[in-house]
């Protein structure tokens, strides 16, 4: 008599769908569920079969283990750390020595031959993972509560496996979890998915989330990987290559990469030919540390999977990828998916509002890592390196280690913050603090070197992606927007923003666009490089031989550009990445991006700038802006900004981008300026680029309509119009009390510059601090007809509000 499905021991991937949970487990009826619908559509998933739920019920009844089992966790307390480890241990070992029914043995041996047939091998290599019945729900993960056993080969060892996989289900992390969860031990059952190993140990693999993990952000795809088996990442034991893909573009043909990060990669997980240890860590060598462990090319491939899967499932995914480095089975260098399954942070919050935390003090900086989410805690330090010791950590406390281990998840959930030296954003520990809503701080390399017990500190995930602990406990604050009460204004209400790592989260608050995107901050955080040292590198390399200024200079350049033997694209990919991720947050609003404007006494501070830079008595009003960009000896790093701007309109799609130019004096240096730009290819007028001028020189504002002629709009720079119409250094404290936005004479050339872009039917805004600083000022440029203003970050919202009031005053209809 043949058995129904939901009795059966084994199922096929191409059985299962992801209505299969009940009998195969989140993991195996996800992967059923690729397997059958996505792989015709190009998506890769390794074959394999499922030990069912069904299995593990028949091994508790046959080998009578489920009364011991009871037994064993009479009296569990959760909170009691050592109690929770002498039960667990017991439970497990009593699931590992049973013997499994002679019929369920019989199974899995006949299908593990049949998946070698089908792979054309004797018994070829495998992948053994748990799949649990209450796996990845839409509130709880469940990752990583159980094992997974790589490289398993041969009938007896998958077998073995198979038995520490069903004795997982009892991992002290798992019995935590399921109890905080509200879960009974024995409402979740086990299954198992035997999967087709891919041979990444010689290639690279990693975690894809479909969503930004720390900001929400809806439109990009976070990519990490490295070298080996994936174990690294998701573990945390590494930290990885990171990218960022923007998925409107990408769905366009482009290839939007806008953001790439290298990690040290400091290990690799390998096979062994050990049956008893078939994987071991070994150093990563050091010129693959220094390469990325994938190609643009894998990238863009493996974003493109991932829209499939997320737009298949209708929900943000949370992919695990690896790159078949050997060719075991048919497929060679090829990419796979190995898992899929539902994110479970972003999805749960509530759409309509934003928390910001706010530090309202600084102290000094201690130790410096990724940001895990964007809160802040503080406490007093705890540093753990070792399993024995968990039991010694209090609620309230800073958990400080290597590497969070999963089964530390019952005192991870206590602590106020954590701080790991190892670690990607998208490994076990990073998942488990999002989902637990604790700020963590990971892959700091010397946290528990620099911490030490006892010390008071604030870790905050409040700076952007750079996760600071500082000295003590600062005060800080929480600001709650709700987005419904938030009104529609005629005036556009833009942003400043300079910081890429910031632009995901900033492009939440209501705004229409960023009117104000500075190219220093991204070439001085991005960079850090004179562009003119990076295109005479390789004279620089000769020279170095015989002068140690140089030498010194040259190995600073090494160091920050080993990934790119040309360090012209160097610099063009860097500031197309920092301008791609501002114009991706916020596409398809405007995004204005001001050409670079350092000073020379600015310039001079980047590495090699001292080789190419003047000494000026007042910086301010000396070589800046436009006259440098068409200057014979500067025009050459201009054209690497412009190129920089071309790829991110055309390769990566994002033609929101306007360009602007800073401090140009005269019509005639306008005209200038644009024929550089053509000569990089970046023409305007073509595929729609617009160029702007910053009206902030008085000879902008008194020959506005020449300026008309020659550019497509208008910004006002308040900061400097202010300085040059008062005639003062706004760097001076000596007059610094003078220095008013609001002075009459300002206001007089604010008014007149507006109303000749508006009689030439010109787009005119302002990017200057004074609305941000002064609502009064705000409402004055309301009143004259502005079309937009560019304000911080932190501003947005109340100055908006302010705006619709006078708007509604004034009788303007949004």
């Amino acid at each position: 008599m043949s058995k129904s499905r939901e009795e059966k021991n084994i199922l096929w991937f191409d059985e299962l769908r992801i209505e299969d949970v009940p009998l195969v487990g989140g993991k195996n009826a996800s992967l059923g569920e690729m397997y059958h619908h996505l792989t015709s559509k190009g998506v890769k998933i390794p074959n394999g079969f499922a030990v069912t739920a069904s299995a593990y019920r028949h091994l508790l009844r046959d080998a009578g283990i489920e009364d011991a089992i009871k037994d064993a966790l009479a009296g569990l307390d959760t909170h009691d750390i050592r109690n929770l480890q002498k039960r667990g241990r017991k439970v497990r070992e009593i699931i590992r020595y049973a013997k499994l029914p002679a019929d369920l043995e019989q199974e899995i041996r006949k299908a593990y031959q049949e998946l070698s047939e089908k792979s054309g091998q004797v018994d070829v290599d495998v992948a053994v993972r748990s799949s649990a019945t209450a796996e990845d729900l839409p509130d709880a993960s469940f990752a990583g509560q159980q094992e997974t056993y790589l490289n398993i080969r041969g009938e007896e060892s998958l077998l073995d496996a198979c038995r520490s996989c069903f004795a997982s289900l009892f991992t002290d992390r798992a019995i935590s979890y399921r109890q905080d969860k509200g879960f009974g031990h024995f409402d979740v059952y086990l299954s198992i998915a035997v999967q087709l190993m891919i041979r990444s140990d010689s290639a690279s693999s990693g975690v894809i989330f479909s969503i930004d993990t720390e900001s929400g952000f809806e439109r990009a795809v976070f990519i990490t990987g490295a070298y080996g088996l994936g174990e690294t990442v998701v573990q945390g034991s590494v930290n990885p290559d990171e990218w960022y893909v923007f998925k409107p573009t990408l769905k366009l043909g482009k290839r939007p990469i806008v953001g790439k990060r290298l990690g040290s990669k400091e290990i690799m997980m390998v096979y062994t030919s050990d049956s008893r240890r078939p994987v071991k860590i070994v150093d990563t060598p050091d010129s693959m540390r220094k390469t990325f462990c994938a190609t643009d090319d894998e990238v863009l491939k493996l974003a493109e999977w991932t829209v499939i899967i997320e737009d298949h499932y209708g929900k943000h995914m949370d992919i695990e990828w690896a790159k078949n480095g050997d060719g075991d089975y048919e497929g060679d260098g090829e990419l796979y998916i190995v898992q899929a399954r539902p994110e479970t942070v972003h999805s749960q919050k509530a759409a309509n509002i934003i928390e910001t935390y706010v530090l309202k003090e600084r102290s000094k900086e201690l130790v410096h890592g990724q940001a895990v989410g964007a809160k802040i805690g503080q406490g007093e330090v705890n540093v753990i390196k070792t399993s024995a010791r968990i039991h010694e950590f209090k609620k309230g406390q800073v958990l400080v280690t290597d590497m969070t281990d999963p089964d530390w998840e019952p005192i991870m959930k206590i602590a106020s913050a954590i701080i790991t030296n190892r670690g990607g954003r998208t490994c076990h520990a990073a998942i488990v603090s999002r989902e637990l809503g604790i700020p963590a701080i990971i892959g700091t390399e010397n946290a528990t070197k620099i911490l030490k017990d006892g010390m008071k500190v604030t870790a905050s995930c409040a700076e952007g992606q750079d996760g600071i602990v500082f000295d003590g406990i600062l005060p800080f604050e929480i600001d709650t927007v709700e987005l419904d009460n938030i009104p529609e204004t005629r005036t556009k209400i833009m942003m400043n923003v300079g910081i890429p790592e910031k632009a995901f989260d900033q492009a939440l608050i209501p705004n229409d666009g960023v009117g104000l995107a500075r190219e220093e901050f991204i070439i001085n955080s991005y960079i850090g490089i004179h562009p003119l040292a990076l295109l005479n590198y390789k004279e620089l390399k000769e020279k170095a031989e015989s002068d140690p200024e140089i030498r010194e200079i040259v190995a600073k350049i090494d160091a920050k550009t080993n990934a790119y033997p040309d360090k012209e694209e160097f610099f063009i990919e860097q500031l197309a990445m920092g301008i791609g991720r501002i114009a991706a947050a916020f596409y398809p609003n405007d995004v204005v991006v001001r050409m670079s404007d350092f000073k020379t006494n600015e310039y001079i501070n980047l590495v090699g700038g001292i080789l190419y830079e003047p000494t000026e008595s007042n910086p301010m009003i000396g070589w800046r802006g436009a006259s440098r960009y068409y200057d014979e000896t500067y025009a050459p790093a201009y054209i690497m900004e412009c190129k920089a701007i071309k790829r991110v309109r055309d390769e990566m799609g994002l033609t929101n981008v306007i360009t602007m130019i800073p401090f140009c004096r005269t019509v005639e240096e306008g005209k200038k300026v644009i024929e550089t730009m053509a000569k990089a290819g970046l023409k305007q007028g073509e595929n729609g680029l617009e160029v702007y001028v910053m009206a902030e020189v008085p000879s902008n504002v008194i020959q506005a309509d020449g300026f008309a002629e020659v550019f497509d709009g208008f910004s006002i720079g308040s900061n400097d119009l202010t300085q040059l119409a008062l005639g003062l250094d706004r760097d001076s404290e000596l007059v610094a009390h003078i220095y008013d936005e609001r002075n009459e004479s300002v206001k007089r050339l604010v008014k007149s510059v507006i109303d000749v872009a508006k009689a030439h039917n010109r787009k005119i805004g302002i990017c200057g601090q004074a609305p941000s600083d002064f609502p009064e000022f705000a409402t004055f440029l309301v009143e004259c007809g502005i079309d937009s203003m560019s304000l911080n970050p932190d501003t947005v919202v109340k100055t908006k509000l302010d705006i619709a009031k006078k708007e509604q005053e004034l009788g303007i209809k949004p």
